[in-house]
């Protein structure tokens, strides 16, 4: 049985069945964080440090987050970032800043109209378990996008690489590690030679490993699985099943005039690669 529901309040409002928006890095979260923080009532943060801090603890240790205290850390950490005040957003990134349309430092939700809240900050996915603990009542999202468009975008992308220098796998990691893909210590040093788009196919095929155990653990009336290929082809049907799961309405426009995704930026070497090291995933979510 899951505990009942703790009262968090933000801003006079209490926190119920918040969203949050999970997938692996360039799938898409930010696209459908775009619609939800531009719908009515919605307050949704990305990549605020204080909650960026505690995910990323969560996911490098995960026996942090299987800790007993964890749940009211991650719940601490959110309610800091939902808070609103005359220079809340000032602390957010710039992806945040823009995805809400924001300019100056004011907040990107009026308080007389804040209803829901969310978040979608970058790894998410790796915390779903907490949140789940933290807030019984959550709702998930969660996106799946072709590997190898994935791998193309998170080459050219250097905070993504930033996570694949030799010293994120030290003697006192720990294993399996889903967030970078490595499932025991004896494959350390073939990861550390291992070239970038190998690692990045590693970590693609953990973050669906991760999004495929939540399928199996939670029912349906809390988690939505969305393809990212049909947020772009038919954006209004997304949005439709978004705005259904999560019983509200959610912004359509954010989600037009979005560029098709291209399969043909990775070298013959890298592709071959990363079909090889995710042929397995690719295959079963029908991308091969």
């Amino acid at each position: 049985m899951r505990p009942p529901t703790h009262i968090l309040v933000v801003n006079g409002v209490k926190v119920r069945r918040p969203a949050f928006v999970l997938a692996a890095p360039h799938s898409g979260a930010d696209l459908l964080a775009r619609a939800l923080k531009r719908s009515p009532g919605f307050h949704v943060t990305m990549g605020r440090a204080a909650v960026a801090r505690v995910v990323y603890a969560f996911a490098r240790r995960p026996s942090i987050a299987r800790s007993g205290g964890a749940p009211s850390v991650i719940r601490d950490a959110l309610a800091e970032a939902w808070r609103i005040g005359p220079d809340a957003c000032a602390e957010c990134p710039a992806a945040c800043r823009d995805a809400g349309g924001i300019v100056g430092t004011g907040p990107c939700t009026e308080t007389a109209t804040l209803a829901r809240f969310g978040d979608a900050g970058p790894d998410l996915l790796y915390s779903a378990p907490v949140l789940l603990q933290a807030f019984p009542d959550a709702r998930f999202v969660q996106i799946i996008r072709d590997g190898r468009d994935v791998v193309a975008d998170m080459l050219a992308d250097p905070a993504c690489m930033a996570w694949f220098r030799p010293h994120m796998l030290t003697e006192d990691a720990e294993f399996p590690n889903p967030f970078l893909g490595v499932n025991s210590a004896e494959h350390r040093d073939r990861w550390k030679v291992m070239p970038a788009a190998g690692k990045c196919a590693l970590r693609w095929r953990g973050a669906v490993r991760l999004s495929a155990t939540l399928r199996q653990e939670l029912p349906r009336e809390q988690l939505l699985t969305l393809r990212y290929e049909d947020m772009l082809a038919a954006p209004g049907e997304a949005v439709e099943g978004v705005a259904e799961f999560l019983g509200t309405a959610v912004s359509t426009v954010a989600l037009y005039g979005t560029a098709a995704a291209r399969r043909t930026r990775l070298s013959a070497s890298d592709l071959a690669l990363v079909e090889k090291v995710a042929r397995e995933e690719l295959t079963r979510l029908g991308y091969l």
